[in-house]
């Protein structure tokens, strides 16, 4: 592990350790809000990815520990521990939502060339795209204006929420693809065709997911699609 990657995980710590606190102390009131401030502030953690040296390095010391730390937070959790941002969802939610991540980084990093492992990190950031901000905002907003409802195996949506999920995982989109463009990632040629029809099946699949499932199924299928596009 070199220099940057300790900078890198230094900053990480910090930054998701005080959006914890935020959310736990700052927004106890209000814990459903609490827990997609959580959501959504620490997704912004795709964004440090580009500046690890080498993918593991994340997996081994910072997404790894986070979901075991997010399973003792869960109502299956041998030690009880007393918090209302878990409390306030569904129950494994945020404990899928970490577990993706490292599922994902582990295995497009075996799946990138030796002598880069970080050639398909990319991929990773996008498939996070929709569970982050596209869900996050998705429940927001249909929580407080979705008048349209529609219910899919047991799970009650909005069309409302479902538009934003659509047009927030589109635009965060094309803004990851151009950060990480930007700063020398390797990338394909931008084409805002499969962006957007990456980003309705995205949508679709949420549709269909219930119970927090969806924080492994959308991000699992958004990164096989971009990964056929990255390699076909």
């Amino acid at each position: 592990m070199i220099f940057t990657d300790i900078l890198a995980l230094i900053v990480v710590y910090i930054y998701v350790a005080v959006i914890f606190v935020v959310a736990e102390m700052v927004l106890k009131t209000r814990p459903e809000v609490s827990r997609k401030f959580l959501h959504i502030m620490v997704g912004n953690m795709i964004f440090a990815m580009p500046f690890f040296s080498d993918p593991w390095v994340m997996v081994w010391f910072l997404t790894l520990p986070i979901t075991i730390g997010l399973f003792f937070l869960t109502e299956y959790s041998p030690v009880k521990i007393e918090n209302s941002v878990t409390e306030s969802g569904h129950a494994l939610g945020l404990f899928f939502y970490a577990l993706i991540w490292t599922i994902l980084i582990a295995i497009y990093s075996i799946l990138s060339p030796a002598n880069n492992p970080k050639f398909y990190i990319w991929i990773v950031a996008l498939a996070i795209v929709p569970m982050v901000y596209g869900d996050g905002f998705a429940a927001l907003i249909g929580q407080k204006f979705g008048k349209v409802k529609y219910t899919i195996f047991g799970g009650t949506k909005s069309l409302e929420g479902s538009l934003t999920m659509f047009v927030i995982t589109s635009v965060m989109s094309v803004f990851v693809w151009m950060v990480f463009t930007s700063i020398g990632c390797t990338m394909p040629e931008f084409n805002i065709v499969y962006i957007l029809a990456i980003s309705a099946i995205a949508t679709v699949c949420e549709a269909f997911s219930y119970g927090g499932i969806d924080n492994l199924t959308v991000p699992a299928v958004t990164s096989i699609l971009y990964y056929l596009v990255a390699v076909l």
